[in-house]
């Protein structure tokens, strides 16, 4: 995906401002920065979540394999099953677990057979490190897991229709450290399947998880602007802008 001079606006408040980036397929891509400064808004705006909020308004250009994603053309439904979202708080649907995963699937007519859908939610499971856990109870309530089952049950779900684009929003930061780490570790077994995008406050994690990160923050006028995006490594290690070095080491923020 790419995105060009994005300005996002919440009725008259500029929330972000000229954020430009390149997100590549193949590697992880995390989003740090203070609260406020506009990560969460930059993400929603890969899959056009901000549509769904009263008086938002995107200007730039987002693209996904070159197509404009604000294009006429372009179908809403269809680009959130190319660009998934998991979000912050697990939020399986109120259905079994098997309903959960099949669910994309179904809807967007992707298996011809009971035993195709079956397969899908076999992988879909697998995928998200979850299948051994539940095998035996498919029938189950999703919101009867544990959150962080639950949560893998929701990639599990945005992966099941075999997406081009994940987008997680702090998926993690619900959860205690053993499913934070199961979380982890899965990031890092999706690494190269599918391009993703990782907004956290965890900058350990950011730094363990990611390829390339961005840093971003508000400035006196309250507007989020990308600061300095790179390797992760040359991030944390040799930040070329002093206000991401004064953030990676604690100064503000």
């Amino acid at each position: 995906m790419r995105a060009h001079d994005v300005h996002v606006w919440y009725g008259e408040t500029h929330a972000i401002k000229g954020v430009s980036m390149d997100i590549s397929k193949d590697d992880v891509t995390a989003f740090i920065g203070p609260s406020g400064c506009g990560k969460s808004t930059f993400l929603r705006c890969f899959n056009r979540m901000n549509d769904t909020i009263e008086g938002a308004r995107v200007e730039g250009r987002i693209e996904l394999d070159g197509e404009d994603i604000h294009a006429p053309a372009m179908d809403v439904v269809q680009l959130r099953a190319r660009v998934g979202m998991v979000f912050q708080k697990p939020n399986p649907f109120p259905k079994s677990i098997y309903e959960n995963v099949a669910y994309g699937p179904r809807i967007h007519g992707l298996a011809r057979t009971r035993a195709d859908l079956d397969n899908m939610v076999e992988q879909s499971l697998r995928r998200a490190g979850l299948w051994d856990e539940v095998k035996d109870r498919l029938s189950a309530s999703g919101t009867a897991l544990s959150g962080g089952q639950q949560q893998r049950l929701c990639i599990a779900r945005a992966i099941a229709v075999d997406p081009e684009v994940i987008l997680m929003d702090e998926p993690a930061s619900a959860l205690d450290p053993i499913a934070t780490a199961k979380i982890e570790e899965l990031i890092d077994e999706l690494r190269g399947r599918y391009a993703i995008v990782i907004v956290t406050h965890n900058m350990q994690q950011a730094a363990r998880v990611s390829d390339y990160t961005a840093f971003m923050l508000a400035g006196e006028d309250r507007v989020g602007r990308l600061i300095e995006f790179g390797p992760t490594q040359q991030i944390f290690t040799r930040p070329r802008d002093r206000r991401t070095e004064d953030y990676i080491t604690g100064r503000f923020g």
